[in-house]
């Protein structure tokens, strides 16, 4: 290893997830049918497991996320989320310390660095989309991590893998990610690319991210130019 590795015990970093992962499964809306309503509340709750289980069955993202729960029970709270961002991936791009074909849990070590990575990415989607129109939620997912974590901190000069060009940097990402896998380490915390003065950490397997707790929901809204307008979305204090 060329990097510094430091063991850390971080209480709480944030990732922001969309919140359309909150909501229910799609065929749950049938238990709003009338026909329903005389099912006793044990009845109901087998309805729901089997219209869940229907609807895993069809779907790529929750098919995935199946997959790899052996890796992070569901049992723990959020364990859905955790399996996600390890089972669900972009098939044909990288991230910065993640390939293609597997996933990470990326956060914050402060909610405003999470928030101007999340900003980075969808605002280079719509760029890429030919208009800056979308108003998207997120929600605050907080978690503590523990143990050794490669560490890009305080390394001079900024290594190939923090480039901001993402041709430069996510390839380095990717081979330093696979050799710290291969060395039995639980992660990477370096400086945020997109937030100067903030920090990352992303953890490369599930059970290093532990006490997931939800917290407040975000909004940003582009109309029409590249900078959006980010509030706290209705009904949060």
């Amino acid at each position: 290893m060329d990097f510094p590795v430091a063991r850390l015990a971080e209480p709480g970093v944030v990732r922001l997830v969309a919140t359309g992962r909150l909501r229910d499964p799609v065929l749950h809306l049938l238990l709003r049918d009338p026909a329903l309503g005389e099912l006793s509340r044990d009845r109901l709750d087998a309805v729901a497991e089997e219209l869940a289980e229907i609807e895993g069955a069809t779907s790529a993202r929750l098919t995935a996320e199946a997959a790899s729960a052996a890796l992070f029970p569901r049992g723990r709270p959020h364990a859905h989320f955790v399996n996600a961002a390890f089972a669900y991936w972009r098939p044909r791009e990288a991230n910065r310390f993640n390939p293609a074909g597997r996933g990470a849990w990326y956060a914050g070590f402060e909610l405003k660095t999470a928030i101007a990575e999340v900003r980075f990415h969808i605002t280079r989607a719509l760029r890429d989309a030919g208009f800056y129109e979308a108003v998207v939620e997120w929600s605050e997912m907080w978690a503590s991590m523990a143990g050794e974590f490669v560490d890009l901190r305080a390394v001079q000069p900024r290594p190939a893998c923090l480039d901001p060009d993402p041709a430069i940097g996510y390839p380095a990402g990717c081979a330093l990610a696979e050799e710290a896998r291969s060395a039995g380490l639980n992660g990477i915390v370096y400086p945020s690319v997109r937030y100067p003065g903030g920090t990352c950490i992303v953890a490369l397997w599930p059970h290093v991210v532990q006490s997931v707790r939800q917290g407040e929901v975000w909004r940003m809204t582009w109309s029409g130019n590249p900078d959006p307008v980010i509030e706290k979305a209705r009904g949060q204090s």
